[in-house]
């Protein structure tokens, strides 16, 4: 790993992947750029889509929502989250989001400490035809992140 270096990322760039969440998802920001500490990616979200509840074990995460409106899960209770939102999740609370409008939503999800990569990064090399539930759940635990729910639905 690398000592950290002060980095500015323009619009546009990055490593673009496919996402678990039905968007393309670019990192700004690896593990291997801030020593470890941190981990930066902007993600679009398509409508109706977002991950399963799931908590992560060793990582705090947080989001701003960027473009766009979604509702967050956060432990018992649910938040409305329009453009301009912060998001906070301390690591072991179990979270999910949903992209409740009708047009995708842009977030930038951050990960303290890094190491969601090796997530994100396996789910970019899945098969077009993988089982995207199962491959979640498994990858997910590989990386050490617990699938506990099963995803938010628009309607409820």
């Amino acid at each position: 790993m690398v000592a950290p270096a002060p980095t500015a990322v323009p619009p546009g760039e990055g490593r673009t992947v496919q996402g678990p969440a039905g968007g393309p998802l670019t990192f700004k920001v690896r593990g291997e750029q801030t020593g470890g500490r941190f981990l930066a990616i902007e993600n679009v979200i398509a409508p109706g889509d977002g991950p399963p509840v799931h908590l992560h074990a060793a990582e705090d995460e947080m989001w701003q929502v960027l473009e766009g409106t979604l509702r967050f899960r956060l432990g018992e209770h649910d938040a409305e989250a329009p453009a301009g939102t912060f998001v906070f999740v301390p690591r072991g609370t179990p979270h999910a989001f949903i992209n409740v409008g009708d047009a995708p939503a842009r977030i930038l999800v951050m990960f303290s400490p890094a190491g969601m990569e090796r997530f994100f990064d396996a789910f970019a090399e899945l098969p077009a035809d993988a089982d995207i539930p199962a491959a979640f759940r498994r990858l997910g635990a590989e990386a050490g992140m617990e699938v506990v729910g099963p995803p938010l639905r628009p309607d409820a």
